[in-house]
């Protein structure tokens, strides 16, 4: 009851010595059995939860919970989790059978991107970005029933740290929305600590089980896809014109604020910033996003004021995050929400892939050329709205399929956000970004039409076929704001 406004305090009734309160206990929260903690929880049919995915392919924790859920009968999920990765793929009978009816991702990979691909979800999916995610959970558009929170560490009272335990993934980033807004919490570990465990991503009061299970999953599983600089010659030269591209912005200078993905061209990118860095004294203000050794690397060298490490990419920077306290934990809001002051809305440059490109700068990293999931915004989105300058690395042709369309499988990132394409055959500026253009010109570096990109290419490699698709559509591609820029329809097998 809110007393402030009472204007006569004589009404309030008070305790009387018999209705004192007694002394307070710790809350017992420590569960054992998956199947006790799954019928404490009562859930119902049609329950929203959720998963993180700091363990990437490692990941045990969303296997083993929504097993014991099939098991128990409950129907209907909806299952929101940040990412899902070719070790999910044991869940596809559970797709089958009813026991999932929709999910919320920001990615998907493996067998249970094709299944789903294949119309085998019988309710909606919804594609959101890391930021889109977070957004839409702290607006209570999407309602958590329970969230179950796959913990490296965790003591008895619920106190969860990333960097501690068997399984160390690093920054929970992904995690903390979940756990600040859903109606029930468990934290899932696999190393019960003394209290208090420190330091902790997620604190005790947001925490309302601890199970302990004898594996969450494998460290080794966060390395999964390129995190390795390319030794590709053709990648190589796309990296040194990257660079060159970079250079040709005036962004390359002292307080230089840089994110990259963690594929080989990418980190290549990455590498001859570096050198380039140490070659004239330049001292940037951070990095951010998915971290990988690369740059924590870039850190201790001092060629970064800090990092803001929404989820480590590889076991280097797990170790860089425990000891170096300019390494800076955040959550996906902070990271990435475009109804906070992001993180991303303060990058200079931004480095992206892309499986294919259309003509209008519009980038699909959700399907492969089979028209199959295989992926998802995560942060692209993200970074290319906030970003100065966003730019798109990509070999011109992959397994012989060209990169540029003339509409792009499923929108991911709209075009009216990706200012360059850089590939080996030419770099392609946005028309929106006049300011590039004749930066670029002053600076007499070549570039061409992404027309021009398109043609040549066909040239060479021939129209790619139409995917055969049927009129049923599976899901929805949303942008980080909730609108939906796209559809996603069922793939013919």
């Amino acid at each position: 009851m809110n007393y402030l406004n009472n204007t006569d305090l004589k009404t309030v009734k008070i305790l009387n010595k018999s209705e004192y309160p007694s002394k307070s206990a710790a809350k017992d929260k420590l569960i054992s059995n998956v199947e006790t903690l799954v019928k404490d929880l009562d859930l119902k049919d049609g329950a929203v939860i959720s998963f993180h995915h700091h363990l990437r392919n490692g990941d045990k924790v969303l296997n083993t919970i929504m097993k014991e859920i099939q098991r128990l009968g409950t129907k209907d999920i909806t299952l929101v989790a940040s990412s899902l990765f070719p070790v999910h793929a044991e869940i596809i009978p559970l797709l089958q059978d009813g026991t999932i009816l929709n999910i919320v991702a920001s990615y998907i990979s493996g067998d249970l991107g094709k299944a789903i691909s294949y119309g085998e979800l019988k309710g909606n999916l919804i594609m959101q970005s890391h930021g889109g995610r977070a957004r839409s959970i702290l607006n209570e558009d999407i309602v958590i029933d329970v969230a179950f929170i796959a913990s490296p560490s965790a003591d008895k009272f619920g106190n969860i740290s990333g960097v501690n335990g068997l399984n160390s993934c690093g920054s929970l980033g992904y995690a903390i929305v979940d756990s600040i807004k859903a109606k029930k919490v468990v934290a899932v570990t696999d190393s019960l600590v003394e209290y208090p465990n420190y330091p902790a991503d997620i604190t005790e009061d947001f925490v309302d089980k601890v199970l302990v299970v004898d594996s969450i999953g494998r460290k080794e599983g966060i390395v999964s896809g390129t995190t390795k600089v390319t030794k590709d010659p053709v990648g190589l030269k796309i990296a040194k014109d990257t660079l060159k591209v970079m250079e040709a912005t005036g962004l390359l200078k002292d307080g230089i604020s840089y994110q990259s993905g963690a594929g080989g061209i990418s980190l290549a990118v990455t590498s001859y910033l570096r050198d380039y860095m140490i070659e004239n004294n330049i001292k940037g203000s951070f990095a951010s996003g998915g971290i990988t050794g690369y740059l924590t690397n870039m850190l201790e060298e001092g060629l970064f004021t800090s990092l803001y490490d929404v989820q480590c990419f590889d076991l280097e920077s797990i170790e860089s995050l425990k000891r170096n306290a300019n390494h800076i934990r955040m959550s996906a809001s902070q990271y990435g929400s475009h109804e906070v002051s992001a993180v991303v809305d303060k990058l200079d440059i931004v480095i992206l892939g892309a499986t294919e490109i259309d003509t209008d700068f519009n980038v699909n990293v959700s399907s492969g050329a089979d028209g199959i999931l295989m992926g998802g915004s995560g942060g692209h989105q993200d970074t290319a709205a906030g970003s100065k300058v966003s730019i798109i690395v990509s070999k011109l042709f992959s397994s012989r399929i060209p990169l540029i369309k003339d509409r792009v499988d499923i929108i991911t990132t709209p075009g009216s956000t990706i200012d360059i394409l850089v590939t080996e055959r030419g770099i392609c500026v946005n028309p929106l970004r006049t300011d590039l253009i004749e930066s670029f010109k002053e600076a007499k570096l070549e570039i061409v039409s992404i027309e021009e990109l398109k043609k040549y290419s066909e040239h060479i490699m021939g129209k790619p076929k139409e995917i055969e698709k049927t009129d049923r559509i599976i899901g929805l591609s949303e942008y980080r704001d909730g609108s939906i820029i796209d559809y996603i329809y069922e793939v013919k097998r």
